[in-house]
């Protein structure tokens, strides 16, 4: 059965006199991958943002697994930003002890397993590390976690094409049936495969919520020529 994980109710937030969100409505259920989709600029990082409690001043409504952003969608929600957050002083045992100090679902045991799989190691300095061995890094601390909501903010930009069927791999057996998983991606032809349903964003509205197989059999496209023709110039 389907629960409904996460609610919005008309959201509109500004920057300013610049507006990033106008008026979004969205509920999305258990046991889905969502590709949230959409240019530069189009508000997805400002809808990531607000869903994971760090933008506060919006207008409109918005329930996490039923409650208000607050202590408990911190702690069902497991998010993976597109920047590295950790301290230049920083070894990759310090994010574990972090993580395991913070979230009472991390396991432990199981981050160092994908570590391994990327030829991570808990004494590396994360500054040393490439752009792309610190998303593979981060990627591992956030699918280490048992969470109701994954939201998943460019897992595969700054990693090559060869690593990023394992990184696939790892988002897709490391999260419970049950479980939310958003991806906002500009790589949509490397992704689209695992969506089960696809929002659409642009210039902060809401212009599509639909389930991708509907949409590959309506419009005889993938959702990738379907993108292109939506946000062509």
């Amino acid at each position: 059965m389907e629960n409904e994980l996460i609610k919005i109710e008309d959201l509109s937030m500004t920057y300013g006199k610049k507006i990033a969100l106008t008026n979004i409505s969205l509920s999305l259920t258990s046991g889905k991958i969502i590709g949230l989709l959409g240019p530069n600029g189009s508000g997805k990082t400002t809808l990531i943002k607000i869903l994971n409690g760090l933008l506060k001043a919006y207008h409109g409504n918005v329930l996490i697994d039923g409650q208000p952003i607050g202590v408990h969608s911190r702690e069902i929600i497991s998010y993976l930003p597109d920047e590295s957050y950790f301290l230049d002083w920083m070894h990759a045992k310090d994010a574990l002890s972090m993580f395991r100090e913070l979230y009472s679902d991390f396991q432990y045991a199981h981050c160092i397993e994908l570590m391994t799989r990327f030829n991570l190691t808990p004494e590396m300095k994360i500054k040393s590390m490439s752009k792309g061995m610190r998303e593979k890094f981060q990627l591992c601390l956030v699918m280490s976690r048992k969470a109701k909501i994954y939201i998943l903010d460019e897992p595969i930009a700054g990693v090559d094409p060869a690593a990023r069927e394992v990184i696939l791999d790892v988002i897709l057996n490391n999260y419970a049936e049950d479980a939310l998983v958003i991806i906002s991606t500009h790589l949509i032809s490397d992704l689209e495969t695992i969506f089960d349903e696809v929002v659409f964003i642009k210039e902060g509205k809401l212009i599509m919520h639909e389930n991708t197989e509907t949409l590959r059999n309506d419009r005889h496209m993938s959702i990738d020529e379907l993108f292109r023709e939506v946000f062509k110039c």
